[in-house]
């Protein structure tokens, strides 16, 4: 009997002890974090203006290895975008990734005559080089207008796309396999 109410005493005591050094430990933090002194932070670097107006776009090309279309993104002043951003758009895609790994799909030497948006479609309209001596098979085709329709459906007011060539509507790629004689929607 004596045996247990020591061991219920020292249980008791060890208990008060390690809630005192808690407490101290605790109090002592406390009191610490009051006194620290906190500092600005001052850049090393000021922020220009120019990087204020900077934006990031979105273009997709080729990935060779999954034969899928892949979004490249890019840094650009978004003063650009401001007289037309569609012809910017279509523009970075004819010149191509910037990614090594990625694969342009506009055909070489196409133009871009204009791209402009009524009733709620742009009408994109390329140069005679976008169909010409062209004989790549719907599956390449339908890549191509992907590539255009998805990165031009990033801006938020383009829903459908309409593709002419040289101001006709109703071309198409040599081979018939894909007409332009519709709108096309990014899928």
């Amino acid at each position: 009997m004596k045996n247990k109410k020591i061991i219920m005493y020292v249980g008791i005591i060890l208990i008060v002890l390690i809630l005192l050094g808690v407490g101290y430990i605790i109090y002592n933090n406390v009191k610490n974090n009051k006194e620290q002194v906190i500092y600005e932070y001052t850049p090393e670097e000021e922020i220009t203006g120019e990087q204020l107006r900077q934006t990031v776009i979105t273009l997709y090309f080729l990935d060779p290895n999954t034969y899928a279309l892949s979004p490249e993104a890019r840094q650009i002043d978004a003063k650009e975008l401001i007289d037309n951003p569609y012809e910017l758009l279509i523009n970075l895609l004819i010149e191509g990734p910037k990614n090594e790994n990625l694969l342009k799909l506009i055909p070489e030497n196409t133009k871009l005559n204009s791209a402009q948006i009524k009733d709620n479609i742009l009408y994109i309209d390329f140069s005679e080089e976008f169909i010409k001596e062209q004989n790549l098979g719907k599956e390449q085709e339908e890549l191509i207008l992907k590539s255009i329709v998805n990165t031009v459906t990033e801006l938020t007011e383009i829903n459908k796309v309409a593709i002419l060539i040289d101001g006709k509507e109703d071309s198409g790629f040599p081979d018939e396999e894909l007409m332009f004689n519709k709108v096309f929607v990014r899928e």
